[in-house]
């Protein structure tokens, strides 16, 4: 059935559907929600076990190992990650991706169950979870007061902040950062606990049997039922002062002659800092699904009602990451409307006809609002990938109907009226116009079936795409040739001489000049082939002098400094050297705030967590001037902020945003931790000879100082001293019992944990540690008289990777490409002659690339036997569609001049331009051939056939090209949004178009004739055909 027939017969069904099209569309991208990427949960699942004061080579002993063995027999495992810290494992398991992510939770949960009662029993039982946010922080406020003190602060933030912001939809967590805890001290005077012969253990247990509410059954007085309970509890740190303690042997003490009770904080484990000013900072993480917008004016308008509400405290909004979202999405737009307008100038511009430029102009919107509908269809959001599909199709949409548009514009010039016109146009054009369409969606279909991370990206990136492109082919087979009919005017002589392109018209100079060289080049056909097959082995020898990349890193005007001190460093030591990496930033142009989070870890980004909680690390957060406001671009920034910090002693520094892009990992692994260590250091010193590079950092497990304990066997025995009463006393008196085992003060909306230990001076003097009373059979003796206590050194920090310990190499990369770096590294003579126990483990941004790389290689394989598939079935013909697919060679040339040019890697988004590119290329082959086959079905002869072809058929080549260049220049120039991953991708579109629309202009003439020679050679040996189909 002919579409555009009917519909230029009957032209208000096609009216009505595209009111109802666009009103949906419209509602649908009213109704959508905007993020930075589409939420993809990946099947991670994450196991803690925290066992306190415990150190990490007896936690991967004790604890690591056993889980670790457990979960590796599930189905569908491919990596375990286990982190071991000072009293926390963290075992993160990696399934395949296609596992469903709530059996993977509950599997793991049932294997960490099986080993539970192999595992200590002090330890805490260990939390399975997948991650409930999404993505990195949204939002990170501060508050801070002149009135109140941090405590209070600290509360207000823990209980009015988090609990108002969780009620704005979206809201997935609030993280505190800085701050601290109340708590009630009860300081034991060491002196009289050892007259007394009383342990600190003794009365922290005592004291949670006496201060502490109870259950107590039930009564039944005067014929009702009552519940009983035994209150046992006090009100304020003065009443705790004056409980008696029961104690061993009958007696008791009041809790004031032993001890001092104040009601304080606990001891600060983590600081925060704006700009060098103490603070109280919390971080805002939005839920899967929702909006970083949303959630991000949602937040700030609860913040501001409750500054209005509390004016004493001061919130104030420190880190945006919602406004590059922001920005992203209305330069999108604008790219849009930028892309759309240019497409119509340049139909203007060809057809000087404000009508037909009207009809072309109506094609873009319809094209793209039905699109949105799709996406919302689909269950999609308008993220940076779908964003980045309609900016890439923007100029391929207006292609159809500028196809259309010229060629009824051409039979207008014949002096048809444009009822007939439009339909014989509609007509002639039809086949070609379904074949590019079609050609363009074997394209891009292709990458929404990649396998990998990277695939669950392009899966949105590939059906927007082909969506818009299905809209634009409806728009352009149904609306655009109804509207011609009834829009156009019929031309007079004077408009046929002027548009110069009807039969018999004079063509302009450079039609001239162009049929001269193609006749030319279809007489020497020879030479023309021979030229284009040297052009495409010249293009290939290009791609070595490309550098290679991954994701070019973006520019969010904000970066991080992750910074290390030698492990046993005080929280003390650790905001003096972070304070002076700040003022040194600080110095730098263009450096506006930094946010310091001291020893509270950075939750960073959902696939690269920042640094993990400990008194020795911090994160600087650097927030810069926008990248319109400055002349250095991040990279220089850094360097600079690099240089600086060289010039600080005592630390190591990681400067980059946990962005990929930024840096090159490395992996070793081996179950010989003496060869690991060895072969790190040797591999670490060579890494740093590579050049441009900056820091590199090593996870390989520094020592740290540890106070150990030897009991002798044979005088605890005697004594009735165990190791697990020698060790509970230690702990309690140095640090506190653990958070769970501590008595309660109950206060109305919180209980506040007492703690009872010893004076801080006791943890400084080995001497007094050996003078604690320890548990024994006759009451308590002294630690010294049944143990040795020394100082010694252990691991401060174990990795593991799939059940063998792991060194992770972080190398900056600075100005230089992922690619090179990781090929240099893997050419250093320590990884190439590696140990035999020592293995290099394939994880990180390298391996990533090279994955994504060959996805693309075989997308684009499929992509081009799609476009074969979906041509022979258009022509019926299996040799003519090979004329076509000989273009495809032409543009890849220019797509890498233009790369080398602009100086850009080879990287994903260039990638997605060459994808793209296949399509286009494509579409200019079969505007020719199509024509050429209708005019030898003509009974036209070959030469004048393919003349014929190009003298129609290259105006509307030229107009779709120029339309669709002009439609990503502003792409290229980096206009609107971060330009960082955009620009890439159209530079290689725009040089591969301008290399191709010449050459096939060109070559593709002569390859017809080949293939056509071929194809009667052919012929002659099949019984009862003399001569080609066509």
């Amino acid at each position: 059935m002919n579409f555009s027939a009917y519909s230029i017969r009957n032209p208000v069904p096609a009216v009505l559907l595209f009111c109802l099209l666009t009103l949906a569309g419209l509602l649908a991208f009213r109704g959508n929600v905007v993020q930075d990427f589409p939420d993809i949960e990946l099947p991670f699942v994450v196991v803690n076990a925290s066992l306190p004061g415990a150190a990490p080579a007896q936690l991967e002993t004790e604890v690591a190992r056993k889980i670790e063995d457990s979960v590796a027999t599930l189905q569908g495992i491919k990596n375990i990650y286990t982190n071991v810290l000072d009293g926390e494992v963290t075992l993160t398991a990696e399934f395949i991706l296609e596992k469903n992510i709530s059996d993977a939770v509950n599997e793991v949960r049932d294997a960490v169950a099986r080993v539970r009662a192999d595992l200590p029993a002090d330890l805490r039982d260990p939390a399975v979870t997948k991650a409930a946010t999404a993505g990195r922080v949204v939002l990170t406020f501060v508050a801070s007061s002149d009135s109140m003190d941090a405590q209070e602060v600290s509360w207000y933030v823990d209980h009015v902040v988090t609990k108002r912001l969780l009620t704005v939809p979206g809201v997935g967590a609030v993280k505190r950062r800085g701050g601290v805890t109340r708590e009630i001290r009860v300081e034991l005077d060491a002196d009289r606990m050892a007259a007394l012969k009383v342990s600190a253990l003794d009365v922290s247990r005592q004291l949670r049997q006496v201060q502490q509410d109870a259950a107590g059954g039930r009564g039944d007085v005067s014929g009702a039922e009552q519940s009983v309970r035994t209150i046992a509890t006090v009100k304020t740190a003065a009443d705790i002062a004056l409980l008696d303690i029961p104690l061993a042997e009958g007696r008791h003490v009041r809790l004031n002659q032993v001890a001092q009770v104040s009601d304080t904080v606990s001891e600060p484990r983590a600081l925060a800092l704006q700009d060098g000013q103490s603070v109280v900072g919390f971080e805002v993480f939005r839920t899967k699904g929702a909006s970083e917008v949303d959630v991000a004016n949602g937040a700030r308008a609860a913040i501001a009602a409750l500054q209005n509400e509390q004016p004493k405290i001061a919130l104030k909004q420190v880190i945006d990451n919602a406004q590059p979202v922001e920005e992203n999405f209305a330069g999108s737009m604008e790219l849009l409307y930028e892309g759309a307008a240019l497409a119509v100038l340049v139909v203007f511009w060809f057809l000087k006809d404000w009508r037909a430029t009207l009809v072309a102009a109506a094609a873009l919107p319809l094209s793209v609002i039905p699109a949105f509908l799709g996406i919302k269809w689909f269950g999609y959001t308008i993220n940076t990938v779908t964003l980045l599909s309609l900016a890439l199709v923007i100029g391929v949409l207006v292609d159809d109907a500028i196809v259309e548009i010229e060629n009824i514009s051409r039979h207008l010039v014949m002096g048809k009226t444009p009822f007939n016109a439009a339909m014989e146009a509609a007509d002639e054009i039809g086949m070609a116009v379904i074949a590019t369409t079609f050609a363009l969606v074997a394209v891009f279909l292709p990458t929404a079936f990649m396998g990998g991370i990277p695939g669950l990206f392009f899966k949105q990136f590939g059906w927007t795409a082909v969506l818009a492109i299905l809209a634009s082919l409806v728009v352009a087979r149904l609306l655009t040739p109804m509207m011609a009919a009834y829009i156009m005017k019929p031309h007079g002589a004077q408009h046929a001489s002027a548009a110069g392109h009807g039969d018999g018209a004079p063509d302009g100079w450079i039609m001239q000049r162009y049929l001269t060289a193609m006749q030319w080049c279809l007489r020497h056909r020879w030479i023309t082939a021979i030229a284009s097959i040297c052009l495409f082995i010249g293009s290939l020898m290009l791609v070595p002098l490309l550098p290679t990349g991954f994701v070019p890193p973006a520019d969010r005007a904000q970066t991080m400094i992750n910074l290390e001190l030698p492990p046993g460093s005080t929280l003390k030591e650790t905001l003096a050297v972070s304070e002076a990496a700040r003022q040194a930033a600080m110095q730098i142009k263009g450096v506006k705030s930094v946010f310091s989070s001291v020893g509270g870890g950075s939750s960073g980004d959902a696939f690269a967590p920042g640094a993990a909680a400990e008194a020795r690390r911090a994160v600087l957060t650097l927030t810069t001037v926008h990248r319109t406001e400055r002349k250095e671009s991040l990279q220089e920034i850094e360097s600079q902020i690099r240089a600086r910090l060289s010039e600080i002693p005592g630390a190591r520094f990681q400067v980059g945003p946990p962005d990929t892009g930024v840096k090159m990992q490395l992996v070793l692994r081996s179950d010989d931790p003496a060869a690991l260590l060895s072969t790190a250091k040797q591999v670490e010193r060579e890494l740093r000879t590579l050049q441009g590079v900056g820091n590199v950092s090593s996870s390989a497990s520094l020592v740290r100082p540890e106070i150990i304990v030897r009991p002798d066997f044979a005088r605890a025995a005697d004594l009735g001293v165990t190791a697990v009463s020698i060790g509970e006393t230690v702990r309690v008196a140095t640090a506190g019992d653990y958070d769970v085992g501590l008595a309660k003060l109950n206060l109305a909306e919180r209980q506040v944990p007492i703690r009872v230990k010893l004076p801080d001076s006791v943890r400084a003097d080995l001497a007094q540690i050996e003078r604690l009373a320890v548990p024994s059979k006759n009451g308590s003796v002294m630690l010294g008289t049944v143990a040795s206590v020394t100082m010694e050194s252990g691991p401060a920090q174990i990795d593991r990777l799939n059940r063998s310990r792991n060194v992770t190499f972080d190398v900056e990369l600075g100005s230089r490409q992922l690619g090179e770096v990781n090929t240099e590294a893997r050419a250093l003579p320590s990884l190439k002659n590696l140990p035999a126990a020592v293995q290099i483990a394939e994880l990180g941004d390298a391996q990533e690339m090279q994955a994504l790389f060959a996805n693309f290689a075989i997308a684009m394989a499929i992509g081009v036997l799609c476009i074969y598939g979906v041509l022979v079935l258009l022509f019926h013909d299996f040799m003519q569609p090979a004329t076509i697919l000989a273009a495809l060679p032409l543009s890849i040339g220019g797509a890498f001049v233009a790369l080398l040019i602009t100086q850009k890697a080879l990287s994903m988004p260039s990638m997605i331009g060459l994808i793209m590119l296949m399509g286009i290329v494509t579409k200019n082959s079969i505007l020719l051939v199509d024509y050429a086959i209708l005019a030898r079905e003509r009974g036209v002869n070959r030469f004048d056939a393919l003349v014929d072809a190009c003298h129609k058929r290259s105006r509307p080549i030229l107009m779709t090209t120029i339309a669709m260049g002009a439609g990503m220049m502003p792409l290229a120039l980096g206009w609107g949004a971060d330009p960082s991953f955009r620009s890439p991708m159209a530079v290689a579109v725009i040089g591969g178009l301008i290399t191709s629309t010449l050459l096939s202009l060109l070559v593709v003439p002569a390859v017809f004739t080949f293939i056509d020679d071929l194809a009667n050679g052919l012929a002659r040996w099949r019984p009862g055909r003399t001569k080609s189909s066509r």
